[in-house]
């Protein structure tokens, strides 16, 4: 999955960019879970396999 493909399904989940950043990365909230997640904006590259599973439970999409 790549990066724009993962941001449409976590706003559609409601999701969204709180516009503050850690270590030079957008922090995103979830309003499932309540937690506050990275992201990255690398756009069409592809998400590494644990980055995409830590930001899924991060954002409870599964």
């Amino acid at each position: 999955m790549k990066y724009n493909e993962l941001s449409k399904k976590l706003k559609k989940l409601g999701c969204y960019d709180t516009g503050e950043q850690q270590n030079g990365h957008p922090l995103w909230y979830s309003p499932v879970t309540g937690k506050e997640f990275q992201m990255s904006n690398h756009g069409s590259e592809e998400v590494a396999k644990g980055t995409l599973n830590a930001i899924k439970k991060a954002a409870g999409l599964k």
